[in-house]
Parts: structure tokens; sequence; C-alpha cells
């Protein structure tokens, strides 16, 4: 993940950026893309969830998760 590295353009200099970047990724990583070698995603596999994520979705629970905080 190229945002660990500093000399790139995506080099987060605050923590709470990284942060959500970070979340960003695993998100997309666990419940939007379909692996190869699974052919669905880490959180079907688990049993987390029951259909592909989108952005839409996340966001949603995003802001739900503001709200409650």
């Amino acid at each position: 993940m190229l945002r660990l590295t500093r000399l790139t353009l995506s080099f987060s200099k605050k923590l709470e950026k990284h942060k959500a970047a970070i979340v960003l990724h695993f998100f997309h990583y666990n419940f939007m893309r379909i692996h190869q070698t699974l052919r669905v995603t880490p959180a079907m596999q688990a049993c987390v969830s029951n259909h592909i994520g989108n952005w839409q979705e996340f966001l949603g629970i995003a802001k739900t998760a503001r709200k409650a905080a």
C-alpha cells in the first residue's frame, strides 16, 4: 500500500487522515473486492456479509456511526 511510504503524493501527514485512508482500504479489500482464489469477498467467505458491498452502503454506515458517536 503506497500510502505508507513518504516519498509519494499519497503520503498522509496527519494521523486522522491516515486512519481514514486505512479504513477505506480495508473496507474495499474485505467487502467489495472479489478475490480470485475465493471467488467471493473475504467478508462473504467469513459469513460476515451475504452480498458484495458498495460505496453507498459504506457511506450510509459511516453517517450512522458518526451520528451515534
